[in-house]
């Protein structure tokens, strides 16, 4: 029996190569999506690159340049269909076709309608072989968020929470709960999203900085978004402190004109926001609001409270939970009942790892 892979999966272990390239830049486009690009020429990978930070160039120009006049015949494995309209750059199917890639191969159209399955049409007159849709059901997880961008829908939200074994949120001996392991892999997920929303009360109970603190990732730390509806929020902490360096925004509807003052002293952005009949913020339109201010990864990292309201309100697509391998019993606080928010069925289950004895779960539950 042969031991050569077929065409089908030489086609997947490419197109997942250039989901890592991908990958690397997930939540730090801005507008454009995270996209890898992967060019293959003999069967081998003589080029790799993905979209540069903030947007631009694209992944297919950045993947082109590397490969220099090496790409004539070559194959091109890329994560999105190639954009073909003129934006603040050129189209990416004209520099494919200057550089004379023989085939290209990607895994989901485009839904900007500026690009939308039009490349087809222009690779099938360049006679350009087309093969789409490899990995087409990975993409679309990985481009949820862009795609909701690109629809009326609500942004991407991932929420996390930390909990012990028996599901209490709060350690009355200690700061931590989870290890350095789990820590460390919130770090890794605060660096794929555009925008880190949280609260004053959380601000003001652990003074947190709320940073991508890995060494080489610091610039994927995201903008962070705080709701205080009384500006009750502490001047002095890490947060406010840092404005100046890393875009603050916090969403209010009353504060002492000193408190404001203050803040906006600090470089911190205040968006008054109006209240409902309940005296509380309305969070879909809230979620809309930060969606029209241009971020659409929204990572969630606040206390309890505020991460049940969103989970009520199902305004939460995954759901990453950081399970302590330790008991808190008498020494716990705010416990969470998992089966309340239907996220502990197996049907919504997406990973389980052990981080040296915690637990990391991820739900899609969305």
């Amino acid at each position: 029996m042969s031991t050569k892979p077929s065409r089908q999966n030489n086609h997947k272990f490419f197109m997942e190569l250039a989901y890592l390239q991908a990958k690397k830049v997930l939540g730090n486009t801005k507008e454009n999506p995270a996209v890898g690009c992967i060019i293959v020429k003999d069967n081998q990978v003589i080029s790799a690159a993905h979209t540069s930070i903030d947007g631009r160039p694209h992944a297919e120009k950045n993947a082109l340049y590397l490969s220099q006049k090496n790409s004539i015949n070559a194959s091109l494995y890329v994560t999105l269909e190639p954009c073909s309209h003129y934006g603040k750059t050129g189209p990416c199917t004209l520099l494919i076709k200057k550089h004379k890639i023989k085939k290209v191969f990607y895994s989901m159209n485009d839904p900007d309608y500026r690009t939308f399955n039009k490349s087809e049409l222009f690779f099938k007159t360049q006679k350009i072989i087309l093969k789409k849709n490899i990995l087409n059901h990975f993409a679309m997880n990985f481009y949820k968020s862009y795609i909701n961008s690109k629809n009326k829908a609500l942004p991407y939200v991932m929420a996390k929470l930390a909990v012990s074994k028996d599901f209490y949120t709060i350690d009355l001996r200690r700061k931590w709960i989870t290890n350095e392991f789990s820590r460390k892999r919130v770090h890794l997920l605060r660096g794929i999203h555009d925008c880190l929303l949280t609260s004053a009360a959380t601000i003001n109970k652990d003074n947190p900085s709320l940073t991508t603190r890995i060494s080489g990732l610091e610039y994927t730390t995201p903008i962070c978004i705080i709701i205080d509806k009384n500006l009750n929020i502490n001047v002095n902490s890490n947060i406010v402190n840092n404005a100046k360096k890393r875009k603050t925004i916090i969403f209010y509807q009353n504060g002492k004109q000193k408190i404001i003052n203050l803040l906006n002293k600090k470089k911190v952005k205040l968006i008054k926001f109006n209240l409902e009949s309940d005296k509380k913020f309305n969070l879909e339109k809230l979620l809309y609001k930060i969606k029209s201010l241009g971020y659409s990864r929204i990572f969630l990292e606040s206390g309890l409270n505020l991460t049940k309201n969103f989970l009520k309100n199902k305004l939460i697509n995954d759901f990453s939970l950081f399970i302590s391998s330790n008991n808190l019993g008498r020494n716990g606080l705010n416990k969470f009942v998992v089966r309340n928010y239907l996220i502990k069925k197996k049907k919504f289950l997406t990973e389980n790892v052990n981080l040296f004895g915690d637990k990391f779960v991820s739900y899609n539950i969305k």
